[in-house]
């Protein structure tokens, strides 16, 4: 028998000796074949982790009996990042008082299923996601050869929110120890300066006229109603019997919810919440309305035969845009009237304080940024102080209201 063939008892041999543990010069860190083992006591059991190096293993060792010792260690989740995702998204309530809307849910999981599950290796455990992972992430998000188009960087902003969500709540948990999202550096791009097609337009007066007189009888005080009040046509379609005040000194249209993917909701922000007035005519057209809507109070003003939601995209197709071709715009679409009644707003002196309000925006500073160039004049006429303060109007200079009562008082309400 030729004994330098290796037996079935010599292999076995060997495997037992290639799992038997070796102390190194390290307490609790052993050579096990070709790798290391890690052994020490947390949470009142005896745990175990394994590296590949000496150096790695000792590294081990002294992170977790430090953290034990401070009272920071915790059992490392073996949830993999893109479960721990899905589960997140399903039970995530926001972290603002005004609670998370569905509609923004549907928005995540979109955005989730998209990108960061077609990116992110189906092993990687969310405990192993480092800010590199998520810094690479943004690379190939930025990089138009393999994303087939360019995403703007508000676009991969966006993307990026629910990936930040997910890793904070993971990390008040205490399911990972640190946020690897933390600081997570976005691209701020030069912007490709594109020509003048995608600015704010509104309808000339004509073209308006026109829109009227055309419009089909069944949507008409719809159309006239967007291009009068500014309302979005998520918040016109939305409308209930209730939110009509038309009695009174200042009748108005309450806005209060919005139709979002086929649901109502109330608006993101307070802002949103508002109450628009309503001249004289368009009252009288509303009461008519009003007459043919069931008496209910939650009953749609603005709906099918049946009672139920319009489609804002059927109307826009099948209704606005051919309306739209036969006043010569047919770049318009339903924000067009919105455009349209700041333009008209502005023209007759609204200011962009009152402007915002009436439109429902955070800030006078976003809808000046919006219709500036929609202002009327190129610039402000020169002002002479002497002739304000003496009480005189050269060349119509003098701010409305405006009233000469003494030197003192003229520029305090100037300063003001």
């Amino acid at each position: 028998m030729d004994s330098s063939k290796p037996t079935a008892a010599t292999a076995a041999d060997d495997t037992r000796d290639a799992r038997k543990l070796v102390k190194t010069r390290t307490p609790g860190v052993f050579k096990r074949g070709n790798s290391y083992v890690v052994i020490f006591r947390a949470g009142g059991k005896q745990r175990k982790e394994f590296a590949r190096t000496l150096d790695e293993a000792r590294r081990i060792k002294r992170e977790r009996e430090t953290d034990r010792d401070r009272g920071e260690w915790q059992e490392r989740a073996t949830i993999t990042f893109r479960s721990y995702l899905t589960e997140w998204i399903d039970r995530y309530h926001g972290q603002g008082r005004r609670g998370f809307r569905e509609g923004t849910r549907e928005e995540y999981r979109r955005l989730l299923d998209t990108y960061a599950h077609g990116y992110f290796a189906e092993s990687l455990r969310l405990v192993d996601v480092t800010p590199r992972h998520l810094a690479q992430f943004v690379a190939w998000l930025a990089d138009e050869g393999k994303q087939g188009k360019r995403l703007s960087d508000s676009s991969i902003g966006n993307i990026v929110i629910p990936l930040r969500a997910a890793l904070a709540t993971a990390r008040r948990e205490g399911t990972i120890r640190h946020n690897p999202a933390q600081g997570l550096a976005l691209p701020h791009r030069e912007q490709i300066q594109e020509d003048d097609d995608d600015a704010v337009k509104a309808l000339d007066r004509e073209q308006l006229a026109l829109l009227l007189s055309i419009a089909p009888a069944r949507h008409r005080l719809l159309i006239e109603l967007l291009a009068a009040t500014g309302l979005r046509i998520s918040e016109a379609l939305a409308l209930q019997r209730r939110d009509f005040k038309l009695d009174g000194s200042r009748p108005v249209v309450r806005v209060r919810r919005a139709i979002v993917k086929g649901r109502m909701e109330p608006p993101k922000t307070k802002h949103g919440r508002r109450d628009v007035p309503i001249c004289p005519a368009l009252v009288f057209k509303l009461r008519t309305r009003l007459a043919d809507v069931a008496d209910a109070p939650d009953a749609l003003v603005f709906c099918t035969a049946a009672g139920r939601l319009l489609d804002p995209d059927n109307l826009r197709a099948r209704t606005l845009k051919p309306l739209m071709q036969e006043v010569g715009a047919p770049w318009a679409a339903f924000h067009t009237l919105r455009h349209t009644f700041a333009s008209l707003q502005l023209a007759n002196g609204c200011n962009i304080l009152q402007l915002s309000r009436v439109l429902g925006h955070h800030s006078p500073s976003f809808t000046l940024s919006v219709y500036t160039h929609l202002l009327p004049g190129e610039e402000a006429p020169a002002l002479d102080l002497g002739d304000v303060l003496a009480g005189g109007n050269a060349g119509g200079n003098v701010p409305h209201g405006l009233q000469t009562h003494s030197t003192e008082d003229d520029l305090s309400e100037l300063a003001a």
